[in-house]
Formats: structure tokens, sequence, C-alpha cells
């Protein structure tokens, strides 16, 4: 099992550095692709509600189940003339999906149609939770699916400094009991500073007092709790406490949360702090009535998905935008708990459906329409009602745990996934060329101030 702590947060460094009377470390250098030569990264995007995947890629005009989805669907049907062509497939992309579009268009996105879970529930908590500890239709899992990643991979460093992390104000249930990640909304406020400016210092040291008399270890408290000193101390000497972010190549990021939080993930990853996993979460997509309007290609669906594609382009613009490979060594997959049934219900919405689909987005993905398509057909449709299931999310997460993350302990962080056959997606590392000098070329130096 690797052990990630920062105690040990400098190679070199004696932790008891932090804990000179009146000291504050201060890095005047943090990483460099030599100093971390594994730098993966994984950003999940959690679409919380359960997104109605046939109105996202939607069977065309000519497609054998265009006439089900029309005749389920007369006020959200999408017309055929407003969708996105998939190249030479008989699926289109919802008109507010101008950012994936460009994305798919440019190899760095791939789409894989009706995933998901072979458990049976419709319940948001349920699924949700199946999901994110990575044993569907048991919640008994004290660890999320990355913990257990976290825990097995043999490819990461014994120390890292910053190794995971919810963008948002509440930590992800996939990385349940692991103790070293972290949730933030941003980094003027990650912190725990009150009162005169002039005893932060204090504040800091009296902290480290307080968790560092403990025995790494012995105490879930006393770990958590010199983590988050530690958390805060390296992201605040990083950005001198300023939340103040520039992205690259023009990238624009969509207003709001999930912008922010995108944004936010991106400056981590360019602080070199040894990010390795983040989560974040995008709500609103429990759609039971109001869904869209103007046959599907206005209102809150379409809004929300558009939310979702501008920040996608744009995160992926940040990375690859400075002369880096940032994109080439950070894999972005989006799910959500279920989709949605196919038949719109009398609120011009649709309710709890089985089917859904996933996202991956990256510079070294293989682009491109993946799942086998179940069919539309009341006989194809699971319960006679929804898409049905056929590529387990398993599938996917497993195949980029195994090519980009290098982790081959499948049975342990999926415990009943079994028979595990890759799709093609994402191709394997390749140091050479996906580790390739960062923005910020630097390289740790640590230094005492004051």
């Amino acid at each position: 099992m690797i052990k990630t702590t920062r105690r040990g947060f400098m190679v070199g460094c004696s932790a008891a550095i932090a804990g000179m009377a009146g000291a504050r470390m201060n890095f005047a250098a943090f990483g460099s692709a030599e100093a971390e030569p594994n730098q993966e990264i994984l950003v999940v995007v959690f679409l919380r509600g359960g997104w109605d995947v046939l109105n996202v890629v939607t069977p065309r005009v000519g497609h054998p189940d265009r006439i089900h989805y029309e005749e389920k669907r007369p006020d959200l049907r999408l017309p055929d003339n407003s969708l996105l062509p998939l190249g030479s497939h008989a699926f289109g992309l919802h008109p507010s999906a101008t950012g994936l579009h460009e994305l798919y268009n440019a190899g760095k996105l791939s789409i894989v149609q009706a995933t998901g879970m072979h458990s049976n529930t419709r319940s948001h908590f349920d699924a949700m939770a199946y999901m994110e500890l990575g044993t569907p239709d048991s919640r008994s899992s004290s660890t999320g699916w990355i913990t257990r990643h976290m825990q097995t991979a043999t490819s990461l460093p014994e120390e890292m400094l910053f190794p995971a992390m919810s963008a948002g104000n509440l930590q992800s249930q996939s990385l349940l009991g692991y103790h070293e990640a972290v949730a933030m909304s941003s980094v003027s406020r990650f912190n725990l500073r009150t009162g005169p400016w002039g005893w932060h210092d204090e504040h800091d040291l009296s902290l480290q007092n307080i968790y560092g008399a403990g025995t790494p270890g012995t105490s879930p408290i006393t770990d958590a709790g010199m983590a988050a000193v530690d958390a805060m101390k390296y992201v605040d000497d990083a950005t001198g406490g300023s939340s103040s972010y520039n992205p690259s190549g023009g990238a624009e990021y969509p207003s709001g949360s999930f912008g922010n939080n995108l944004k936010l993930i991106a400056q981590m990853i360019k602080l070199q702090l040894g990010l390795r996993v983040a989560t974040i979460d995008l709500g609103g997509w429990d759609t039971h009535d109001n869904q869209a309007y103007s046959n599907g290609t206005q209102g809150h669906f379409p809004n929300l998905l558009r939310t979702l594609s501008d920040g996608m382009r744009a995160f992926y613009t940040d990375l690859s935008g400075c002369n880096s490979n940032y994109d080439r060594r950070t894999t972005l997959v989006v799910m959500s708990e279920f989709g949605r049934r196919l038949r719109e219900n009398d609120q011009r919405g649709t309710d709890h459906g089985h089917g859904g689909m996933m996202l991956a987005m990256g510079g070294t993905i293989n682009g491109g329409l993946y799942g086998q398509w179940p069919g539309l057909h009341t006989d194809q449709l699971y319960d006679q009602a929804d898409l049905a299931v056929t590529t387990d999310y398993r599938t996917v997460l497993s195949e980029l745990l195994v090519n980009r993350l290098e982790n081959n302990n499948l049975s342990q962080v999926f415990p009943s996934y079994t028979g595990h056959t890759p799709m093609g997606i994402f191709n394997p590392v390749n140091p050479a060329v996906d580790y390739a000098i960062a923005c910020n070329n630097r390289t740790y130096l640590p230094s005492v101030l004051k």
C-alpha cells in the first residue's frame, strides 16, 4: 500500500523546519516534471441528478430509432437540422454543446453511449453511492473507488504534497476514507485565519503545535488536522493567498460555481503541488418538469448542458495553451448516476431512467463515439421504458486506471468487477511525450522566511 503523507512534504526537508517559532515555509519553486516523474492527473466530473443523455447525443433522421425518439418526445425532441454532426455517425450533439463538438472534432473527446450499472435502482442517493464507492448494489464500503486507487497504485510516489482535492465545499464520496484529500472552493478562502492580520503566523504555528504533537498514524483527528494545516500552508505559500489566476490560451470559463471550480483545478494543476486527482460536481440534472422548450433547444437543460460544454472546452484550452503538456497528462471523465426515460412526461420533463453516458476528454485519448447502442424499440428498452446499459461504467474507468494511471489492481479498486475488456479509448502513458516541461518550470527548493 502506498503511503501518502504531507508531513514529509519536501525531499530532504525536515518537517521540523515547519515548526520553527515564527517561521513560514515558502517554496521558491514547487514542482517540475523532473521532480515529479508521474504527473498523470485525473479529474472526475459528476453530474448530479441523472442527465438526459438522449437529448445530448440523439438519433438523427435515417437512424432506425429516430421514429421511436420522435414518437415518445413530441415536445422535447430535437429537430434533426439543429443537431451538431458527429462525423459519419447517425447521431448528433445537442446544439448547446458547441464546446463538446469542437473537442470531438479535434479528437480530444470520447463519448461512450449506454453506460451505467446493472443495478435496477432509480434512487439518486443509492445510485450515486454505488457509483462513487465503486460497489454497485452495495453501500457498505468504507472507502470510495478513488481512495482505493490511491491506496493501491504502485506508480505513485510515497510522499505527495497535495494528492487529491474536491473542488467545492464538500468532499466527493469517491474519496471516502482518503484522509489526504481536501475540499476547497477558492485559494483565498482556503485558510482558518481569523482575528488581526499581524497574528496570522502565530495562528498557523499554534495549529501546527496542536496537531503536530500527536503521533502520525495513531489518531484520525491528528492526521486529518495536520493534513489540513499542511495543505492550507502549501497553497497559501504557493499563491500568496491570492485567487488571482489568468487562464492560458484565451480560455473563457463559464460564469458560476462550475466554471470557477474548473478554473481552480487548473490553477492547482499548474502550481505543481503534486495533485493527482480532483473531483467536481455539476448539479441540476433532475429534470422532471420544464426541462426545455422550443423543441428542446431552449431552457434549463440546454443552459446546463452549455455550462458543462463550455467549461470542458475552457479547461482543455487552459491546460493546452501554454506550450506545456498539461493536456496530455490530464484526463477528465464525466459521469452521472443514470439517464432518463425515453418517454417525456406530462410536465415537459423526463423521469428517472437507467442507461446513461460517459465522456472522456484529454490530449492522449482516442476520440470518437464508443459503446454498443441497444436500440429504442420497446422490446430493446430496459424495463420497456429506458435506455439499456451495454457498458458497465467501471469498464471505462478501469481502462483509464490501467492505461493512464498505471494501476492494474482492478480487483481492489472495483471488488466485484471481473472480465475487463478494454475499449481502446485511452492510450498508455508515454513518459517521454506526456510528461514534458510545464509552463511554470520550477524545481523543489524550500526556504524559510522570517
